[in-house]
């Protein structure tokens, strides 16, 4: 099993995990920027991609790096994290996790955070052995419809 950032080879691959990821739900358009962005290395947008030794992608990462108050290091937030139905409960998500914290690590970033619902017991199990929980409530204000 290899991790290593998505480029613009991986499409193919990533395209019917980003759907199944997004339930169907996300405009073409949506799509290509996301795909764009992940892509270009000036964006603050970036993926990692789980591999099998065919060279098959299992599952990825997308992560925003991002200026925050509090530090002068940037944060991270780990947007989307999702892997093959067929390969779950195999370690790979940990093991993508762990490597974003490495990158972390590496680039000197104060924290790296992320949300998931609180219905989603698998999610929820393995983020309880990797970060702590904070008691906040998340509100969000919705500008603009999702695009389908």
């Amino acid at each position: 099993m290899t991790i290593r950032p998505l480029d613009r080879s991986d499409y193919d691959q990533w395209l019917p995990l980003w759907q199944e990821n997004c339930e169907h739900k996300i405009a073409d358009k949506v799509t290509a920027e996301t795909w764009r962005r992940l892509c270009h290395k000036k964006e603050s947008v970036c993926g990692l991609g789980c591999f099998d030794e065919t060279g098959a992608l299992l599952g990825f990462l997308h992560y925003v790096v991002h200026a925050t108050t509090g530090y002068i290091e940037p944060a991270c937030y780990m947007q989307d994290i999702y892997i093959a139905t067929e390969h779950r409960k195999c370690g790979y998500a940990k093991r993508l996790i762990w490597e974003l914290r490495a990158i972390a690590t590496a680039q000197n970033w104060s924290r790296v955070y992320w949300f998931a619902e609180n219905n989603n017991l698998p999610a929820q199990n393995l983020y309880k052995t990797l970060g702590i929980k904070l008691n906040f409530s998340l509100h969000m204000m919705q500008i603009k419809e999702i695009e389908q």
